[in-house]
């Protein structure tokens, strides 16, 4: 890696630059988690069952689809800094209007509005990420995703206590984390970079990735898919193969939050002293291996055990992929990004599903042992990193 002297004149500007990008990592984390206690009680709401409830989360998936593909193009045209203050300032306008939205085509519209404006801020603050990292001429991307694992613990149990101690009403509770939120983006404007990926001002909007960037994205992929699948078929998992109760099958996915966490606060540490080859090697290794450990060993505290290796080995597996991202050559660095995100995140939405069909044509085991051998395919790749 080329170490990059920054002149005594950018020092303070470059370290404005490092706390801004890991503030909206943060703020990003806080909003997206504490979505997740306002789909319950969406459900109660609306009256829905489990099948509409599945279609209206779907319109998540699809506004930020929709919306991150295009965004690699709107940062080189009008910078980071701009696109990250709007598409923020619309995701956290959004926010509120989930907790009150009172019929399913409402909550529809606002579900894919906080998607799509939630894609977009993910790719930009990515491509932001990319470049402060690149500048710094040290690692810098774990630490940034693990500021988002910290908001996501932040989130969901921020407006969780919120609900419940707190005795506020959804809507209140809503409002409480928006204004925070956009006291946070507003706090970070100044160290937002104010251009982006200037070699791609003159790309399409959409470029389909090519090369190295396509065999990053497939690898995003299958780690989104990972942590999709234990987010939704953890606790499943636990209970049903198991027999574990409920309150220690919750544990699964708070297991594997904590490695995913601790693991990225320590990854650019891990980076400079493994190097990212290895990383890459051993994350897809301790993955597979915790996946190994909830499949073969039959117990519900094992699982437990298991989850958390999963968390350890995957936590820093996305940054150094990203970080690949910025550096390639087959692509802008704003195009590879966007491409890589828009790939992964097809991942951690189909890999839910795919796992419950597989579930459903064979057994959940067996799903569990396809996702060992796509952590194994992970780190078989490891000599992509360079």
């Amino acid at each position: 890696m080329t170490t990059t002297t920054l002149a005594p004149d950018r020092l303070p500007s470059a370290r404005r630059e490092q706390i801004a990008t890991r503030v909206i990592f943060l703020v990003v984390g806080i909003v997206m988690a504490g979505f997740a206690p306002l789909v319950p009680l969406a459900k109660l709401r609306l009256g829905l069952d489990e099948g509409a409830l599945g279609l209206l989360l779907l319109c998540l998936g699809l506004g930020s689809i929709l919306a991150m593909p295009i965004t690699g193009i709107l940062t080189a045209k009008w910078g980071c800094r701009a696109v990250i203050a709007v598409a923020s300032v619309i995701m956290i306008g959004a926010f509120p209007f989930l907790a009150i939205a009172d019929s399913w085509f409402a909550m529809a519209v606002a579900i894919a509005i906080f998607g799509a404006s939630l894609g977009t801020v993910d790719v930009a603050m990515n491509i932001q990420a990319v470049m402060v990292e690149r500048d710094s001429g040290r690692p810098m991307m774990s630490g940034f995703h693990g500021l988002f694992s910290l908001g996501g613990i932040a989130g969901a149990g921020g407006m969780s206590a919120l609900l419940a101690l707190g005795g506020l009403s959804p809507l209140l509770a809503a409002i409480v984390v928006g204004v925070a939120s956009l006291l946070l983006v507003g706090l970070s404007l100044g160290g937002l970079l104010p251009y982006g990926d200037n070699g791609q001002q003159k790309s399409p909007l959409f470029v389909m990735p090519r090369g190295g960037v396509l065999l990053l994205g497939v690898l995003c992929l299958l780690t989104f898919l990972a942590e999709g699948s234990v987010l939704d078929w953890s606790a499943v998992f636990l209970t049903s193969v198991r027999g574990a109760d409920i309150g220690l099958a919750g544990l699964g996915y708070a297991a594997f939050a904590v490695a995913m966490t601790g693991g990225r606060l320590a990854g650019d540490r891990i980076r400079l002293w493994l190097g990212e080859r290895r990383v890459i090697l051993l994350g897809g290794l301790i993955g597979a291996l915790g996946f190994a450990v909830v499949l073969l060993v039959p117990s519900a505290h094992a699982g437990l055990v298991g989850y958390f290796l999963v968390g350890v080995g995957a936590s820093n597996l996305v940054p150094v992929l990203f970080s690949a991202a910025g550096r390639t050559r087959d692509m802008s660095p704003g195009l590879a990004i966007t491409a890589v995100s828009t790939l992964g995140y097809l991942g951690l939405l189909a890999g839910p599903a795919l796992i419950g069909l597989v579930a459903h044509l064979t057994t959940l085991p067996f799903a569990f042992v396809l996702l060992s051998a796509a952590m194994l395919a992970v780190a078989a790749s490891f000599k992509i990193a360079r």
